[in-house]
């Protein structure tokens, strides 16, 4: 007996110790909304440039928004979490604008055998109409309030049909990027103190009546759309 409970306090400090960075990572990966920008900014231009992101590149523009985590840490020892930080831009197919970023908070917890620690870069596509009315809620999950769908990567991309279509780069112990059942909230307090006020997601994305210069090197990245582009999904 004695011995059992030495065991489960060994793995009660160590799920302890694997999941406080994690918890960490979703309140605070970066210090400043606008750091947070800037590198949303260095990592969707890098998808950009990918020669596996084909797919990416061809359907960015018929997106109606794109979500943008620089940075989703992983880390666990028999049960695993996930955290990172993102911006949304939302695009308006009558104007052609994308509107300045909205920030939220993405997070999991999975279960399983796992062991390791992941940083991943992670760009959803919002494709419908219910993927970003989901954006504009107080909370959601990837997987079941919306249909997610792993986008195509390389020479063999085909067509995907989702809500959101998701592409992600990672290296670590753990393989490839899992969203399926990932969390994702609006982040109240950066969009305030970004904006100067206090603002909804809607605010932000869908009456663009908010604006900040910072975020203009990111909506000048994103692509414009021709004149008889339509989104997927409508």
């Amino acid at each position: 007996m004695p011995s059992m409970i030495r065991t489960l306090i060994i793995l009660f400090i160590l799920l302890s110790t694997c999941l406080l960075p994690c918890h960490r990572s979703r309140a605070g990966d970066f210090g400043k909304p606008e750091e947070l920008v800037a590198k949303a900014t260095a990592v969707y231009k890098s998808f950009m440039q990918d020669p596996n992101m084909s797919w990416f590149r061809e359907h960015v523009v018929k997106a109606k928004g794109i979500f943008i985590v620089p940075q989703m840490l992983r880390g666990g020892f028999i049960i695993g979490g996930s955290g990172g930080s993102g911006i949304l831009c939302a695009q308006d197919f009558d104007s052609g604008r994308w509107s300045y970023p909205a920030f939220y908070t993405m997070g999991s917890v999975s279960l399983g055998l796992q062991v390791g620690a992941e940083a991943s870069e992670i760009i959803l596509l919002v494709m419908t109409d219910k993927g970003l009315n989901a954006m504009l809620s107080t909370e959601f999950k990837l997987g079941g309030d919306v249909s997610v769908a792993a986008g195509p990567v390389g020479g063999t991309a085909k067509v995907q049909t989702a809500d959101i279509i998701a592409f992600g780069r990672s290296q670590g112990v753990f393989g490839g990027v899992s969203i399926e059942g990932a969390v994702i909230a609006p982040r109240s307090a950066w969009n305030m103190e970004y904006y100067g006020a206090p603002v909804s997601p809607a605010d932000i994305l869908i009456r663009q009546n908010v604006a900040n210069p910072q975020a203009d090197p990111l909506r000048n990245a994103l692509p414009r759309p021709g004149p008889r582009v339509r989104p997927l999904g409508t």
